[in-house]
């Protein structure tokens, strides 16, 4: 089963289910390990966890209706950074769970968190992701944002392990801007 197929299948159950998500709402998805996610190890391949998270927004963006409206006024979702930790491999054909959420936000950035787990709840990987929404290249404000998309909301309070993140990937930008 290639991508597009999962693309597909994941936009079309967002559109036809009918079950909208609150903002800070979960997205919780179910996908299988297919022969073409795995690598020389015989394990779902690091990238594809990547890919699989791409999933995961789509639909949280359909769900909290946050597409819409960033199709409505031409902006588009870019990723400024993502970290990821593995626990537990995937094993081919294998199915597992995709869980997706807004962790917060702050300035022009929103935090996500992707969890794959194994059906038995035993968790497989972590991913977060810093987003930004931009507009002809210029980054919006996450309070332009949630203006737009009607939501009356401040963030939760930005986690610590978010904030020493933030702070390490400053740190790596100024040291390869000295180097």
């Amino acid at each position: 089963m290639n991508l597009i197929f999962r693309l597909l299948r994941v936009v079309l159950a967002a559109l036809l289910s009918g079950r909208r998500l609150e903002p800070l709402g979960t997205s919780l998805l179910g996908f299988r390990v297919w022969l073409n996610d795995i690598d020389t190890n015989l394990h779902m391949n690091n990238g594809r966890y990547f890919t699989i998270a791409d999933l995961g927004r789509v639909d949280l963006m359909i769900r909290t209706g946050m597409l819409k409206m960033l199709m409505a006024r031409k902006w588009a979702p870019v990723l400024g950074g993502a970290m990821i930790r593995f626990r537990r491999e995937l094993k081919p054909f294998q199915p597992y769970r995709l869980k997706t959420r807004v962790l917060c936000w702050e300035g022009k950035w929103i935090y996500l968190e992707h969890v794959f787990e194994a059906m038995d709840g035993h968790l497989a990987a972590v991913i977060v992701v810093k987003g930004v929404f931009l507009e002809r290249g210029r980054s919006i404000d996450t309070s332009v944002l949630m203006h737009h998309m009607g939501i009356d909301l401040e963030s939760p309070p930005m986690p610590d392990d978010i904030r020493a993140w933030q702070e390490a990937q400053q740190a790596a930008s100024d040291r390869a801007k000295e180097g």
